[in-house]
């Protein structure tokens, strides 16, 4: 029985072709467009410059312009995952504080909610995260953080995701919207 469940770790080879350095090349534009245009955005419309650039956009920029195809990176994913967990963490920290009990809740409590919804998308544990343990501006926003950073944020990259991914011969995006 120990074997059996040892052995279950110890996977399958990759059997993938290396990326070509035109696909690579897509994904990069694809980013640095999408990460420039929610910086920019973020310079025109408040003091924090920084306080619309959410760290899980990062995340959320390698599953839409590297992973396009990914069930992970679709419009729904993306921006109800982000929406949800920020809410979630939103909740946490105005309940619980900023502390481990409440990083620990608003993670585990969005990805609750994004495998109910069927919105699962991996950048929403971290968008929870940072609700609880952000800044005082940060903090400051309240419930308007899921809309204001994370959603106009996730509907920018969403735009340019989609106009990016799809100039590439070889590409479509997104896959499904629903």
């Amino acid at each position: 029985m120990v074997k059996q469940y040892i052995g279950k770790m110890k996977g399958e080879p990759a059997n993938r072709p290396p990326p070509s350095i035109g696909d690579a090349l897509w994904s990069w534009v694809g980013a640095f467009l999408g990460i420039a245009g929610v910086g920019w955005i973020s310079a025109q419309s408040i003091e924090a410059h920084a306080l619309l650039m959410v760290g899980s956009f990062g995340a959320t920029s390698v599953l839409l312009y590297a992973a396009p195809e990914s069930p992970l990176a679709q419009p729904r994913n993306v921006l109800l995952g982000n929406i949800l967990s920020a809410l979630c963490g939103v909740i946490a920290w105005q309940f619980l504080g900023d502390n481990w009990i409440a990083a620990a809740v608003a993670v585990s409590t969005a990805i609750l909610i994004m495998q109910l919804t069927h919105s699962l998308h991996p950048p929403g544990g971290a968008t929870a995260l940072i609700a609880v343990i952000g800044s005082d501006e940060l903090h400051q926003l309240g419930w308007g953080y899921a809309f204001f950073p994370v959603g106009t944020g996730c509907v920018l990259m969403l735009l340019i995701a989609i106009v990016i991914n799809n100039l590439a011969r070889h590409r479509r995006y997104p896959v499904h919207w629903l």
